[in-house]
């Protein structure tokens, strides 16, 4: 059973730094990618960043490039985003994503997070970037 909890949000002032934890169980060897994706109001989910279990490689959507870092930490089985520069159109609800789907492999290739290659997700933490 896979479980993914989310941790970290809050309210922040444009130019602020927050980091997001994503606590993962029961990921086994056969999936593929972890990433992140935020859905702000009225907005469709979109994906924001992941990393591939194979070779730690990594996607950033271009709204984030060079703001956000994704890492993971293998001993505690968990996955941080690093979002520093924070503008107000950042704010979202941010969710956690994990994907036994192959075809993000080539996904992240082609430079794409489509949504609907992940199947199991956490239930979210709001970040706030407001002065």
């Amino acid at each position: 059973q896979v479980q993914l909890v989310e941790s970290g949000g809050g309210l922040v002032q444009p130019g602020g730094s927050l980091r997001l934890s994503c606590a993962a169980s029961g990921v086994t060897a056969d999936y593929y990618a972890i990433g992140w994706f935020r859905q702000a109001p009225g907005k469709e989910r979109e994906g924001v960043s992941n990393m591939l279990f194979s070779d730690g490689s990594t996607y950033y959507s271009d709204s984030v490039k060079g703001r956000f870092t994704i890492s993971r930490d293998r001993a505690k089985g968990t996955v941080y985003l690093q979002m520093n520069s924070l503008k107000p159109e950042d704010t979202a609800v941010y969710y956690c994503a994990t994907s036994k789907n192959w075809a993000v492999q080539t996904a992240q290739a082609m430079g794409v997070m489509p949504k609907d290659l992940y199947e199991y997700w956490g239930q979210g933490t709001l970040v706030t970037v407001s002065s």
